[in-house]
């Protein structure tokens, strides 16, 4: 990338609202979108000592950082050009995934024994470290709708041995009536999105965006919220998450499922710096509750955009 995000994939709408949201911090928000994020791999502990590959990969001249919010996640400041065609890699030791991806697991909190459901589940990052966090018991339904991307997710299955894990291929809007009402413990939808927190890997979410075609893909993620939703048991929790900053893919979906019934939990998640969610944007109010969720900036954190929202579906 450049030093700076070129002018031309700027629009005049994006610059607008942008300003308008984060005031004086705008311009810093560009520089970070104009840089490569520092990349990270997150330790499998099922099949590795932790403790031990940091020492081999440090022996090998690497340098890493722990990543605050995940014990088994690791900035690589110096390693090799390809952190994914290592021996160690395709042996599943670890899994090459962005700071900020670790970060909706880690809110869902998943327990040995429980039943999760991984709706938008390709490629499967937070799928095998949903796995892993539960110590391969329990059981995880990895959902994806596209053959190709349920390829690539049953590859990365395999290689890192998430064994309590079962794939399928279908629209996420149909999870009521494939997977049945109020069955599982938690569900993570990490939601299909327009991807501006992802500029820093990218030129093109921000070349395609379009206040459209956010409009667009907010009723799809608003379809396969409320489908998450109905599929997750009272008492229950669910990760509503997108790797972009758009209010309307955002604050809005999850101000809908609000009106489902559904309630916010503050997270507590130590290290990680986060700003609560919008109580109203343009024509919207959503209304303090929004305070519990997670935006997270680049700026933030060093890492790319996320939002992280955590519900609870009442026992009523």
């Amino acid at each position: 990338m450049s030093d700076g995000v070129p002018a031309e994939l700027i629009k005049p709408e994006f610059e607008r609202r942008y300003r308008e949201l984060l005031g004086d911090e705008y311009e810093i928000l560009l520089s970070f979108m104009a840089r490569r994020p520092i990349p990270s791999i997150r330790i499998n502990p099922m099949k590795v000592d932790p403790h031990w590959l940091v020492g081999r990969l440090e022996a090998d001249g690497w340098e890493l950082e722990p990543v605050p919010w995940y014990e088994y996640g690791y900035r690589v400041r110096k390693g090799t050009e390809r952190l994914g065609n290592t021996e160690w890699h395709q042996l599943g030791l670890y899994y090459v995934q962005e700071a900020a991806s670790m970060i909706p697991p880690v809110a869902l909190a998943p327990e040995p024994g429980e039943r999760v459901l991984d709706l938008a589940a390709s490629p499967g990052s937070k799928t095998t470290q949903i796995s892993e966090m539960m110590q391969h018991r329990g059981l995880i339904v990895a959902n994806d709708v596209a053959p190709d991307r349920v390829d690539a997710l049953v590859a990365n299955v395999q290689r890192m041995g998430s064994i309590n894990v079962v794939v399928t291929l279908s629209d996420g809007r149909r999870a009521p009536l494939l997977f049945g009402e109020g069955v599982f413990d938690r569900v993570l939808l990490d939601a299909p999105c327009s991807s501006l927190g992802e500029v820093r890997r990218s030129w093109g979410a921000l070349a395609r965006w379009s206040p459209r075609s956010v409009n667009r893909i907010a009723r799809l993620q608003l379809s396969l919220a409320k489908a998450a939703y109905r599929t997750l048991r009272e008492g229950g929790v669910m990760v509503y998450s997108t790797c972009t900053l758009e209010p309307k893919e955002n604050e809005w979906v999850v101000y809908n499922l609000l009106q489902l019934g559904a309630e916010l939990e503050e997270p507590s998640i130590e290290g990680l710096r986060w700003r609560p969610g919008l109580e109203r944007w343009m024509d919207w109010e959503f209304g303090g509750e929004m305070r519990r969720v997670m935006r997270i900036y680049p700026q933030d954190n060093d890492t790319i955009g996320f939002f992280v929202a955590v519900l609870r579906k009442p026992i009523r």
